[in-house]
């Protein structure tokens, strides 16, 4: 095992995809943690079908799609957050409106243009050797940025998790950390889209939560549970990927599914032991004393 990864860490394309990838995949289990409390997980899986869409339209007029997409899906994230608010369409269906219809655009724009190629299979599936040096630099740069405003902020961002209402009451300004925390999504999407790909990348969002909150019970504790168990697992498959020869997205998605159902196995063991104590001491408490009188005991 030592052998094999020091293998992989002799190329410099697979060095580059572990630092870019675990940097989004930190991002992406601390934003998962309030998105998936909020019931926006989902958004997640939208706004990678608008990057896609926005990256095909990139691709056909040969402009750098980093540039294109990212200002795309952050205006598209206030979108599906304004439509939500405002409209009859709410939640779940105005995502699956507008991720369909980027995702339609996309496809008909490539097919008028360079048809299904590498580039676009790498964008929907996701491909380690599309992380150029500059895509690095840009990636890290984003990382670093999202990473950094989680934590100056991590106190808003708690209050308006739990309790928006009672948040806004109190004077935070809810509807602006809410569109804070869609703008961090839409650029961790996008910075993730090249090496999970448009299809995935809403796992790295919507997994490492689920998982940790298998186990934990505080919002501390999962937000931390949450990025250790990203970072592992984009690791693990990533080593799985170079092991086997399998795609790097969806050996990262493998590892995230066994971390699931590791810790949902922990948790339900874990209450089930709790859960005995209590059962006898109410049995105990319940049952009638033989010295009662049977009035009584009835």
């Amino acid at each position: 095992m030592l052998e094999l990864i020091s293998q992989m860490f002799s190329y410099g394309f697979l060095n580059r995809a572990l630092l870019v990838g675990m940097l989004v995949a930190l991002c992406s289990a601390l934003l998962g943690v309030s998105l998936v409390l909020k019931r926006y997980s989902m958004i997640g899986d939208g706004l990678s079908h608008v990057g896609f869409g926005a990256l095909s339209i990139a691709m056909a007029m040969r402009l750098a799609p980093l540039a294109v997409a990212a200002p795309v899906v952050v205006l598209a994230a206030f979108l599906l957050l304004r439509i939500s608010e405002n409209s009859r369409i709410k939640g779940d269906a105005a995502i699956a409106l507008i991720a369909s219809s980027s995702l339609a655009i996309g496809v008909i724009v490539t097919s008028l243009t360079s048809g299904m190629n590498t580039d676009v299979y790498g964008y929907l599936f996701g491909s380690i050797l599309a992380m150029g040096v500059g895509d690095v630099a840009a990636s890290v740069v984003l990382s670093a940025a999202v990473l950094l405003l989680f934590i100056l902020f991590y106190n808003k961002i708690f209050a308006i998790t739990f309790d928006e209402a009672f948040a806004q009451a109190t004077g935070v300004n809810a509807r602006g950390y809410t569109l804070l925390i869609a703008l961090l999504t839409a650029v961790t999407i996008v910075v993730g889209m090249r090496i999970m790909g448009a299809m995935l990348i809403s796992s790295l969002i919507i997994f490492p939560a689920l998982t940790s909150m298998r186990v934990c019970r505080s919002f501390k504790g999962v937000v931390i549970s949450s990025a250790l168990v990203s970072v592992v697992c984009f690791f693990c498959g990533m080593v799985a990927s170079f092991a086997f020869s399998t795609p790097a997205g969806a050996s990262i998605v493998a590892a995230n599914l066994v971390a699931f159902l590791l810790f949902a196995l922990v948790g339900a063991l874990r209450g089930r032991v709790l859960r005995r104590p209590e059962g006898r001491s109410k049995i105990r408490k319940d049952r009638p004393s033989s010295k009662e009188h049977p009035d009584q005991q009835r």
